[in-house]
């Protein structure tokens, strides 16, 4: 799973999801890309299985880069506590997506193979997702 090694705060605020992503919002590396439509956290296990996906149906041709990186902790209390006595401890890592954020990008695979592969990655993650070209943008 993916998740810093080492953080300068072991807890973190939630933040709000607004706005759009400036950076990363343009395809850097691959031929094919895969961008966020709408807001979200995905987590570091989301992320794990899109990524498991594309290089299944890929059968390890082509390259696939991972644009985002989970480095944001969520805390959760154990179940059935009371209220108060501090935050809880964390739990898990989240990336923070904006629209317009490149998640995933492939080379060197056919444009049909890539938007199939993607499409099934689109299906592991909890939020609208477009197939872009190099070209389209």
């Amino acid at each position: 799973m993916l998740m810093p090694k080492r953080v300068k705060y072991r807890k973190q605020q939630r933040g709000r999801r607004r706005g759009k992503a400036y950076r990363g919002s343009e395809i850097s590396f691959g031929e094919f890309g895969l961008k966020a439509v709408e807001p979200a956290w995905l987590t570091n296990r989301q992320i794990e299985a899109a990524r498991v996906a594309v290089t299944r149906h890929i059968k390890r041709g082509g390259k696939v880069w991972i644009r985002i990186f989970p480095d944001k902790p969520v805390t959760v209390k154990p179940a059935e506590t009371r209220m108060g006595k501090g935050k809880g401890a964390p739990d898990h890592w989240v990336a923070v997506v904006k629209p317009g954020r490149i998640l995933f990008e492939l080379e060197g695979v056919t444009q049909r193979l890539a938007r199939e592969a993607l499409d099934l990655a689109s299906a592991k993650l909890p939020i609208k997702t477009k197939f872009i070209t190099r070209t389209s943008i």
